[in-house]
């Protein structure tokens, strides 16, 4: 006996016909009732009223970064014809986020963060920047940032950063755990934050609780606290709670660096981090300046915001697309093959692991596997690198050793976590993180499938004549000789020689030299959040311009993957929300080991359909 919904479910009614959706190489079948309706169980039914009668804060509809950008609509029917002019359209979102931090660096809650920050330097305080998904390993790469600076100077240790998760997240989402602020308040407990210290807390939303959460905890322990968040103020604090205790608190600066929608609805790990990447890292920059003047160069605010501009205009010159329109045909030949690559770097190896990282998540592919894994899929793309083991690989991507947690069950329970959690709390431990393997160690699993190409990923310098360069070219010819292609991707002005590889993708580009490598930062970014999204759109991962295979892992991305359903399957939310609760169930029943999960999110839209 099934309870259902009433007027919407059916109730008892006979099994007629069968829905098939391919997962890997294995057929899961959705049953479906004589008449065409769905059955719901009632476990399912619950859950789905909860979400929609109880979690409307997660409701987030009304954000900018939750709609669809008038000028990347039909993005993904472009690419399959004119790959080029839609990878342009892509980058020209970005002129948005060049316009609007323009007025972000003239504000005055800027000059406050460049103050606090210079101050709190000068004292010899601590600045931690806190995040979680893109904005954690945003707050990671600052601090990384800044520790390659210093290079084990005990100045290094004054920036440390917070990621949902700890460092493991960094590698693979965590499910669920930016749903607790008490999460966030412990990792501020075991940073040690306190009188004199300074939290900026980055939301690429503004509303994640447990990036809030760090900042009422630093609060209340006498640090001063900064919310960098890239939706309008106003908007988040009409419609969300727990946003509107922190923008209106006296106790926390706002620095509002909202640019509009994404280039692909929802995937804010594009020009919502690009933004906070841009802003935070000029603060820093300008505090190092403030701090250190051998640092400075005499920028202005202005100046950065003038520099992101002329970098955007490079990489939309016609030899900038044209290289990246060849790189996005070899990546989606090799993945229309179910083929692997393999990206190989050492300056850019933390920029190119948040990029692949980010892609699971966002396009719902395999995540990154770990060495005594041998079930789960290889991860479509994957890092390493060519000279170091995995040991020191992370040393030299973090600047530090990891920073990981190693919570049991006892404290899972006081931090109110989820049943599911306190029963089996995950492994985020040190020792979970390197099982990863990021360094030279030989791995069969990334040449093991007939498609497979390692590709030497850096910056125009690395590869310039000297001693350091011909080291790097050795080391990639070595690791890269057991794949079937190899290939180069070259960021900067000029294109120096790359050892024999071919091809290779230049993308000119003035880099300026700053004391902590911001536009090179940003330079690596963008050419690889555009190629990844649009390599994702011509093999179907994208609709138009919105990111139709998403996992629904947390809160946000249940509403996100209703308000999808809604759109594209021409239902209301409700029903839309109902649905894709009965899809996550079944697949939770049909999917096993070794095969690629799909997204319920598609799986709902193509049984509404009656595809």
């Amino acid at each position: 006996m099934t309870c259902m919904r009433p007027g919407r479910w059916s109730h008892d009614e006979p099994t007629a016909t069968v829905h098939v959706c391919r997962a890997g190489s294995a057929d899961l079948r959705l049953t479906a009732t004589a008449n065409g309706k769905r059955r719901l169980t009632v476990d399912c039914q619950a859950k789905a009223k909860h979400f929609l009668e109880h979690e409307t804060q997660f409701h987030l509809g009304m954000l900018p970064t939750e709609q669809p950008h008038p000028k990347t609509k039909g993005l993904a029917e472009l690419l399959h014809a004119w790959v080029a002019l839609s990878a342009a359209g892509r980058l020209s979102v970005d002129q948005d986020v060049a316009e609007s931090e323009s007025r972000v660096f003239a504000s005055d809650e800027f000059a406050q963060l460049v103050e606090a920050l210079s101050d709190t330097l000068h004292a010899g305080g601590r600045i931690c920047f806190s995040g979680c998904g893109a904005t954690g390993r945003l707050s990671i790469l600052l601090e990384a940032c800044w520790r390659h600076f210093w290079q084990g100077a005990d100045s290094a240790d004054q920036v440390c950063s917070i990621m949902t998760g700890g460092d493991y997240a960094l590698v693979r989402s965590v499910e669920n755990f930016e749903d607790y602020m008490s999460f966030g308040r412990q990792q501020v407990k075991e940073a040690g934050l306190g009188d004199g210290d300074v939290l900026v807390a980055i939301s690429e939303g503004g509303e994640t609780s447990s990036v809030i959460g760090t900042i009422w905890e630093a609060h209340e322990r006498g640090a001063r606290t900064f919310f960098v968040f890239n939706n309008p103020a106003e908007i988040l604090a009409e419609h969300i709670e727990r946003s509107r205790e922190v923008i209106e608190s006296p106790a926390v600066v706002v620095v509002d660096v909202s640019s509009g929608p994404m280039a692909v609805t929802g995937s804010t790990r594009m020009q919502a981090t690009t933004a906070e990447l841009l802003v935070v890292g000029a603060a820093l920059e300008l505090a190092l300046a403030e701090v250190w003047p051998d640092a400075s160069d005499g920028r202005t605010p202005q100046d950065y915001a003038q520099s992101f501009r002329e970098l955007l205009a490079d990489l939309a010159e016609p030899a900038s697309v044209q290289a990246m329109t060849e790189w996005i045909g070899f990546e989606r030949e090799l993945y229309e093959r179910k083929g692997l690559v393999t990206y190989f770097a050492d300056d850019c190896l933390l920029d190119i692991f948040t990029d692949t990282t980010e892609r699971a998540p966002t396009f719902m592919l395999p995540p990154f596997r770990k060495s005594d894994d041998m079930v789960s899929p290889p991860s479509w793309a994957f890092v390493k690198s060519p000279m170091l083991s995995t040991s020191d690989a992370w040393r030299r991507v973090l600047g530090r050793q990891p920073r990981c947690l190693d919570w049991d069950r006892a404290l899972y329970a006081q931090l109110g976590a989820s049943e599911q959690v306190q029963k089996n709390p995950p492994l985020l431990d040190a020792g979970e993180i390197q099982k990863f393997p990021i360094g030279k160690e030989d791995d069969p699993s990334r040449y093991s499938a007939t498609a497979n190409a390692a590709i030497l990923a850096v910056l125009a310098e690395e590869v310039a004549d000297g001693e350091g360069a011909s080291e790097l070219l050795t080391a990639f010819a070595a690791a890269s000789s057991p794949f079937t292609e190899r290939a180069a991707v070259i960021i900067g002005e000029h294109a120096p020689s790359a050892g024999g590889i071919e091809p290779v993708f230049h993308i000119p580009c003035r880099i300026p030299a700053t004391p902590l490598r911001l536009w090179e930062r940003l330079a690596v970014k963008l050419p690889f959040n555009t190629v990844s999204t649009a390599t994702m759109g011509c093999i179907g991962r994208v609709q138009s311009n919105w990111m139709i295979h998403v996992e629904t892992t947390n809160k946000k991305l249940i509403d996100r993957g209703s308000r999808l359903i809604s759109e594209l399957a021409g239902v209301d939310y409700e029903t839309a929300c109902y649905a894709l609760h009965e899809t996550n169930e079944e697949l939770r029943k049909l999917v096993r080991a070794g095969q690629e999960r799909v997204s319920p999110v598609v799986v709902t839209i193509k049984r509404m359909r009656g595809e």
